[in-house]
């Protein structure tokens, strides 16, 4: 990974430079902090409201989001394997300024077991465990 003079690690904060997803299936608005192989946070603004953020959602941020921080390059490929555990809070609504964030937590080759949570002004609203598989399929 490119990093300055000062040791700070640079990365692409657009999530599209990781992810073949575009808007409406795109739900990590701006990544926050990424250390490939360990962890990420990211923000997504809940900007529409027809019942709440259905809890869904958040997951598919959660995944979204370890996949980017389990990935080695940009554009790198991968998929959901499976949700090991989830739980939710409560709904959301427009205007909700989410915080994500993952870890990995232990990767076997290509399977990546990683654990997110999602919270809104410190509270969490979610979290989830879950195993990816990133690379060329």
């Amino acid at each position: 990974m490119p990093s300055n003079s000062t040791g700070v690690h640079l990365f692409n904060y657009n999530p599209t430079a990781y992810l073949p997803h575009t808007n409406p299936f795109l739900y990590v608005d701006k990544i926050l902090s990424l250390e490939q192989g360990i962890g990420a946070s990211g923000l997504k603004v809940v900007t529409h409201d027809q019942g709440g953020y259905p809890p869904l959602l958040l997951l598919e941020s959660i995944a979204q989001l370890a996949g980017i921080a389990a990935a080695s390059a940009e554009g790198e490929g991968g998929f959901l394997a499976r949700v090991d555990h989830a739980e939710f809070a409560h709904r959301l609504s427009a205007g909700d300024k989410i915080i994500i964030t993952v870890r990995i937590v232990k990767s076997f080759g290509r399977l990546f077991l990683c654990e997110g949570d999602a919270t809104v002004e410190g509270e969490k609203v979610a979290s989830a465990c879950l195993t990816l598989g990133v690379g060329k399929l």
